[in-house]
């Protein structure tokens, strides 16, 4: 089967561009001056490893609100000369001295969705790093140039960013050090305003000259453990020191002869192969694409999936998550007779996070096909709303994902990860590399990542319209949200059997962006797309 360079007679209004194409190396991001620093970090003689690092650097400064060093990240590696993949779970946790019973005591029901109690401790930078100094062929020094570049001599702002910053003013103006970083006279910067940040650019120099030891034990560790207990928080240079990345397993299940690889638990992406499990059982081609025959049994399946996933995905070094019964073919039989394909249910555990839309994915693959598919989130916009004074560092509010029910599996204990929405994704052909993916956007995440497939298996798309087609979002309770281009027809359909179509401002992105590379094994090319609803490109050379 080949999804690669389909092209219909009548195409939609959404699919109108084409794939990139490369039949050396090929980068992709939501962000062009980030997918140039990818193109450069190759060109430099870098590998996909290095591509994703200094991408990611740079998007912490021309998409600040999205991802950063005071954030988390995941990725999964392919290594083509030993024909394996691997996890990096590079997500924080809680402090030693954040438990529940410390936040029930001061009259805190639920955990902050922002502030200094939202923290904890970030794990992007010592994940890159590793990733770095285990794969790569270059430097952090060489790879952090472009962002160090952009954060002192500026950058334009792109219009979908300048869109998402506005839209978080006034949680940069409650804290002085994020206004006096991210604002400008107390305004987001205007679509092509050039932005600096030289607070900013100086932590990164620090961290070449000094190595990530001045971020977990040095320096810069020093300033934020001191801004955080100026601020009443938690987090202690203990927590710093023993923050490790965590090097894991890839979880995966076969659909329609494909390999789908996700990352285990902390991260949510066991949802998206519970929902393609499901859905194996449908003739989805036979349905058409964003029909209601289609849509209804899709957003039945995210509803069992991510109630299980709200029911037992935690920490697994705290808690037994049984991913083999969750991925088994058996289970999803089960839950498709669970299914009635004339009427919507409600669910009984609704999604314990609908926020979070404000991540980054990036994809690379090198000359000698290795592969990363790598994302990179500090959650909600600008997350928990406070920069380290005179560092340019966002600290993330990750936090908010921890549930202080003292009985739920991803309740707040010490040193405990949440339950991370954040999940890249990888596809195999047999043994055989096929293609990085992902899509951003906490809930819709496992959903995007399930209709991107869907698009490309089972309605043969090409990499770009697969990418770019219209995404439907379940919410909470029985309200769906449709993208503009699902037709009347199908919204009214879906309202017959119950669902609750949500009418959204169509100004506002609900479903996320996207970015995939592709490898065309039968030709050695690569392919690469990125989301028309971002500010991003792939580049192949």
């Amino acid at each position: 089967m080949d999804f690669t360079y389909n092209q219909k007679r009548e195409r939609d209004s959404y699919a109108q561009r084409s794939v990139a194409m490369g039949p050396r190396g090929m980068v992709t991001s939501s962000q062009q001056l980030a997918t140039l620093a990818g193109y450069n970090a190759l060109s430099k003689g870098g590998n996909a490893i290095d591509a994703t690092v200094a991408m990611v650097s740079t998007l912490n400064v021309v998409e600040p609100h999205s991802v950063g060093i005071g954030g988390d990240a995941f990725a999964l590696i392919y290594l083509a000369r030993e024909n394996k993949i691997i996890g990096m779970n590079a997500s924080g946790r809680a402090p030693y001295h954040a438990n529940i019973a410390w936040f029930h005591d001061k009259g805190i029901k639920a955990m902050p969705e922002r502030g200094i109690l939202s923290v904890t401790v970030p794990g992007a930078l010592h994940g890159w790093a590793q990733a770095v100094e285990r794969y790569g062929n270059l430097k952090l020094g060489d790879l952090f140039e472009d962002a160090i570049y952009y954060a002192e001599d500026g950058f334009p702002v792109s219009e979908v960013i300048a869109g998402e910053w506005r839209g978080v003013e006034e949680i940069l103006l409650a804290q002085e050090g994020s206004s006096k970083a991210y604002l400008i006279d107390g305004k987001a910067p205007r679509p092509g305003q050039v932005f600096r940040n030289k607070d900013l650019a100086r932590t990164y120099r620090k961290i070449v000259g000094q190595g990530i030891e001045t971020f977990y034990e040095g320096e810069i560790c020093k300033a934020i453990v001191e801004f955080c207990q100026q601020s009443n928080g938690l987090l202690s240079p203990e927590d710093f020191k023993t923050h490790k990345t965590t090097w894991v397993e890839p979880i995966l299940t076969d659909y329609r002869g494909y390999t789908i690889y996700e990352h285990p638990p902390n991260g949510q992406g066991i949802t998206a192969l519970e929902m393609l499990n499901i859905l194996e059982g449908y003739d989805i081609g036979g349905l058409g694409h964003n029909t209601a025959e289609y849509l209804h049994p899709l957003i039945e399946a995210k509803k069992i999936a991510f109630s299980d996933r709200d029911c037992f995905v935690s920490d697994p070094g705290f808690e037994d998550v049984p991913v083999d019964r969750l991925l088994s073919k058996e289970y999803a039989r089960q839950c498709r007779r669970k299914i009635d394909s004339d009427r919507a249910t409600v669910p009984t555990v609704h999604p314990s996070s609908t926020r979070g839309y404000d991540t980054v994915f990036v994809a690379a693959v090198d000359q000698d096909r290795n592969a990363v598919s790598f994302i990179g989130s500090i959650y909600m916009p600008f997350g928990s709303g406070m920069v380290v004074d005179g560092t340019g560092i966002v600290l993330q509010n990750r936090g908010n994902s921890f549930s202080l029910n003292p009985i739920h599996p991803n309740r707040l204990e010490p040193q405990k990860r949440p339950m991370h929405t954040i999940i890249p994704g990888m596809v195999f052909k047999g043994s055989d590399f096929l293609m990085s993916f992902g899509v951003m956007g906490g809930d819709m995440q496992p959903q995007g990542h399930v209709q991107f497939l869907i698009n490309l298996i089972d309605f043969k798309m090409n990499l770009q319209e697969a990418v770019d087609a219209p995404r439907v979002r379940h919410m909470q309770g029985s309200d769906v949200y449709l993208e503009d281009g699902i037709s009347r027809q199908t919204a009214s359909a879906l309202q017959g059997k119950g669902h609750n179509i949500v009418q959204a401002s169509s100004s506002m992105n609900h479903v996320g962006g996207g970015q995939a590379i592709y490898l065309d094994s039968s030709q050695d090319v690569l392919l690469g797309a990125s989301d028309r609803r971002k500010d991003g490109c792939a580049i192949g050379y």
